[in-house]
């Protein structure tokens, strides 16, 4: 069973833009707290939309999409479980786990389409009993910065509710220590409803796969605001 794990973005404030100075301050506070680098990390999201099927009315070709087919899923390809692949309705609030061969299956199936992909990529640091993970969000094929995110571990527990504690004692740690940095913006932290989803209060890959639909959602949404 995996550890309790939370996932942070970067909120810029207001008219401030992303770049690469504030992904090295945030590696530098790691450092600064007595983390040790310990390799890099990569975690892929991948967006997917159903494929329109050619119906002809009245002699004219039309694309129509299949009825009962949501509009969307996304993919979730996780650093730490490289042979699973995990899909996710958020309208739905479906998570499903599956073999990391499960694109191919979709492509055959040509059901779904991809769109778009997004790698989180970066450094991961060993802190005492926590991990961090400290990476930057960016197109597929591109090194246009979309995004700043954060990954904390706590490996002596699983349980999210009895974790807690510790995770926000920790984060108001980090953001004292970020503060100094007087940097244009600050990481957020927000709660996911894991029980929507038919998630237990014992951390599985399933909830940190829901963890960076949520997450991901809210990043974008700061990035444009």
């Amino acid at each position: 069973m995996p550890p309790a794990k939370w996932l942070m973005h970067w909120h810029p404030n207001p008219g401030a833009t992303l770049n690469s100075q504030i992904l090295a301050e945030a590696c530098g506070c790691a450092e600064s707290l007595g983390g040790t680098k310990d390799g890099r990390w990569k975690t892929s999201i991948f967006f997917y939309r159903p494929i329109a099927r050619e119906t002809s009315a009245s002699g004219a070709q039309q694309q129509q999409q299949p009825p009962d087919v949501p509009r969307e899923l996304l993919g979730v390809a996780l650093h730490e479980r490289p042979g699973l692949y995990f899909s996710i309705l958020r309208t739905q609030r479906l998570v499903l786990q599956a073999d990391a061969a499960f694109p191919q299956v979709m492509e055959k199936l040509q059901s779904y389409k991809g769109r778009v992909a997004l790698n989180f990529e970066g450094f991961q640091y060993q802190l005492g009993d926590f991990c961090l993970r400290i990476g930057k969000c960016v197109p597929n094929n591109s090194e246009t910065l979309r995004g700043i995110m954060m990954e904390v571990e706590y490996y002596p527990l699983s349980s999210i509710e009895k974790s807690r504690a510790i995770m926000v004692d920790f984060f108001d740690i980090w953001q004292e220590t970020l503060a100094k940095k007087a940097l244009p913006g600050r990481f957020i932290h927000v709660e996911s409803n894991f029980a929507e989803f038919g998630l237990s209060d014992h951390y599985s890959y399933q909830h940190t796969a829901v963890q960076y639909a949520i997450c991901l959602q809210q990043l974008m949404t700061a990035v444009r605001s």
